[in-house]
C-alpha cells in the first residue's frame, strides 16, 4: 500500500530534510523510524526539500510497504523512533497513482521575523531578527510586484537545481502581531533559497534603506547580486503543500495555531 505521513519538525538541529552521508538530516531520522516500525528498510518521497535550519508544520511524504498497520499505528508508532523534534501528524492510505511532490497543486511558507532593539533569545532559531524598524505599507507595496508568473533568477541561489527559474507567486502577505513580522507566501513551488533571498529584499526596503519600487527592478534584471544577502533559515516554515480535495490531504496541523 502508499503510505502518506504529515510531518513537523524543527530544522535548527538538522543539515536539511534531504538524506545525505552523515545522517543528520531530517529525512535520515524519518525513513530509519518508519523502517523501524514497519520492520523493513523504507524511504520517503517529500513534497518539498528544505534547508538546513528550516522548520516545516506539514511536511508530506509517501511511501510504499508490504506491512499492514492500522492508519494510527503509523503515527504513534513511527513518533516512537522519532526524535522529540521530529513527529507524524497524521496518516492516509492513499493508491498507488498518488504522488505527494508531483501532485502538489501549491505549496505555502511563512517566514516569522522579531523586530526588536536586541536580539532573541527564547526565539533563538525559531524567529529571524532585525533591529531597525520596518514599514509594513512599503513591504506590501514591494511584495505585490513578486505575484503572477515570473522568472525568479534573482533570488536563485547558485546551487538550486530546478529545471526552470519560472515560478507563479500566488499571494505576497505580510502582517504584524505586536513585536513580530509574519510573511506568508504561496506558489506552485520554490526556488532554492528564493524565499530567504525576497525577505532579505523585503527588509531592505522596510528598513528605508532601498525604496519600494526596488523590487520590481531586481526581479525584473535576473541578477543574483542586486538583490539582498540571504536571510537567516531560522524563522523560515514550510506550511506544506496543498492537492486537489479529491485526495483528502490535511492542509492543517496543530501547530499552525501555535506559529504567530
Amino acid at each position: 500500500m502508499r503510505v502518506v505521513l504529515g510531518i513537523a519538525y524543527r530544522g535548527s538541529a538538522y543539515s536539511g530534510w534531504q538524506s545525505q552521508p552523515g545522517g543528520r538530516t531530517v529525512q535520515d531520522h524519518v525513513d530509519a523510524a518508519i523502517s523501524a516500525f514497519a520492520d523493513m528498510p523504507l524511504k520517503s518521497i517529500c513534497a518539498g526539500r528544505t534547508d538546513a535550519g528550516v522548520h516545516a508544520l506539514n511536511q508530506v511524504v509517501h511511501f510504499d510497504t508490504v506491512a499492514v498497520r492500522a492508519v494510527d499505528a503509523w503515527v504513534r508508532g513511527t513518533n516512537r523512533y522519532l526524535p522529540a523534534d521530529i513527529a507524524v501528524q497524521w496518516c492516509r492510505f492513499m493508491p498507488a497513482s498518488f504522488h505527494s511532490r508531483a501532485d502538489a497543486i501549491g505549496r505555502r511558507y511563512d517566514y516569522l521575523l522579531l523586530e526588536s532593539p536586541v536580539r532573541p533569545a527564547l526565539e533563538t532559531g525559531l524567529a529571524g531578527w532585525t533591529f531597525r524598524p520596518l514599514d509594513g505599507d512599503a513591504m506590501r507595496l514591494a511584495g505585490q510586484a513578486l505575484i503572477g508568473e515570473h522568472d525568479f533568477s534573482a533570488f536563485r541561489s547558485a546551487e538550486c537545481q530546478a529545471l526552470s527559474p519560472v515560478k507563479t507567486m500566488r499571494e505576497v502577505a505580510i502582517e504584524r502581531r505586536g513585536a513580530y513580522w509574519r510573511f506568508r507566501f504561496d506558489a506552485d513551488a520554490f526556488l532554492h533559497h528564493m524565499i530567504r533571498n525576497v525577505v532579505g529584499c523585503l527588509v531592505a526596503v522596510g528598513s528605508g534603506a532601498r525604496p519600494a519600487g526596488w523590487l520590481a527592478d531586481v526581479l525584473a534584471a535576473r541578477d543574483r547580486s542586486l538583490a539582498a544577502a540571504t536571510f537567516a533559515p531560522d524563522g523560515l516554515y514550510f506550511l506544506g503543500p496543498y492537492y486537489d480535495a479529491v485526495h483528502g490531504i490535511p492542509d492543517r496541523t496543530p501547530a499552525m495555531d501555535w506559529l504567530p
